[in-house]
């Protein structure tokens, strides 16, 4: 029987990783394109192409003369990225699969209940945006020439040494366990009640890995995630008890946040802030036997354990600490 032949252009980042290394297990033939800098799947079989994906020439040198099952991109953010991959890939792949985000759905939100037909409109967030306008010409080139297309949506995925930070950065993971450690407030926005959804990220690659090569998908949308629904209070208190510490919460509303920490205007206000819960029946449907397998109690001590039992992860950000204690000194001295 012949094997999956995929390329990955990415694949090496928290959700990417997981699904190359599933893909691996079962056999696929995987190859991943980036600047070569990470081989770390080298050793299980998958193979690596060479190239700046930001560089078109040097990417269709890369692929000359190759097929592929299916194509994913996990590093397109912009209508410019599709448009070239469109121009690269029409032809050399029975499938194009856009990696979008959940953020892009409709903000407010006009019914609790989110599917894939919910309007993308995001008001809030460039990011979002840039994804809702990718999709969009994706959609238009499947409709006008038939491009291969298949998009997925995905929402809050963690893994790895990745806790739920509502306020997140580059190294914030172990940053927020210390001030728990140490009995530093915790900043959770709004009044902790909002719900949100967060799916392990091997969770993830579970439903991803049905839709590579599956002919019914292309044309397509699909999110993947967790049916399982907390509240943000509930979030910290998990973390909190497997850390084995008492958490300090403080409720500051997302727009003060936002007013004194605007970078976190889009991911809050555009994200965070809103409620969310995933109606899942489209990839259960797609996908027979998809369920997401990983509580997030189970998930989030695989992730604290990591952080606890690796020195190098335990590097506090103090850059970040300093303003999140700045903005509770403002929110207090109100």
């Amino acid at each position: 029987m012949r094997l999956m032949k995929v390329l990955f252009i990415g694949g090496t980042g928290l959700i990417s990783s997981a699904v190359s290394r599933l893909a691996l297990e079962k056999g696929y033939d995987l190859t991943l394109l980036n600047r070569g800098s990470n081989r770390e799947f080298e050793k299980l079989g998958a193979k690596y192409l060479v190239a700046d994906v930001t560089d078109p020439e040097s990417v269709k040198q890369a692929v000359s003369g190759l097929h592929f099952d299916a194509v994913v991109n996990w590093i397109a953010y912009t209508p410019d990225d599709v448009i070239r991959d469109c121009g690269i890939f029409r032809g050399m792949a029975g499938q194009y699969i856009f990696i979008s985000s959940a953020s892009a759905y409709q903000k407010p939100l006009s019914h609790y209940l989110i599917t894939e037909s919910t309007p993308l409109s995001n008001p809030y967030w460039e990011y979002s945006r840039n994804k809702a306008a990718c999709e969009e010409y994706l959609f238009g080139r499947y409709r006008t020439d038939g491009f291969p297309v298949t998009v997925v949506r995905p929402s809050h995925t963690y893994g790895g040494s990745k806790m739920i930070v509502p306020l997140s950065g580059a190294r914030t993971s172990w940053t927020y366990a210390k001030r728990m450690l140490d009995g530093k407030e915790i900043v959770v926005h709004g009044d902790g009640k909002s719900l949100w959804v967060v799916t392990h990220n091997t969770d993830f690659a579970l439903g991803f890995i049905g839709l590579i090569g599956n002919y019914h998908a292309i044309g397509h949308a699909f999110h993947i995630t967790s049916d399982e629904v907390l509240t943000w209070d509930q979030i910290i208190s998990i973390q909190s008890d497997i850390l084995g510490v008492e958490p300090r919460i403080i409720h500051i509303p997302s727009d003060y946040i936002s007013g004194v920490l605007p970078e976190y205007s889009g991911s809050l206000l555009g994200d965070k802030a809103e409620s969310v819960v995933f109606d899942n029946t489209k990839i259960k449907t797609f996908v027979p036997g998809f369920v997401c397998k990983t509580p997030f109690s189970v998930g989030a001590r695989l992730v604290i354990n990591e952080l606890l039992s690796k020195p190098e992860l335990q590097v506090s950000d103090e850059y970040y600490n300093a303003r999140i204690d700045d903005l509770i000194r403002r929110y207090r001295n109100m």
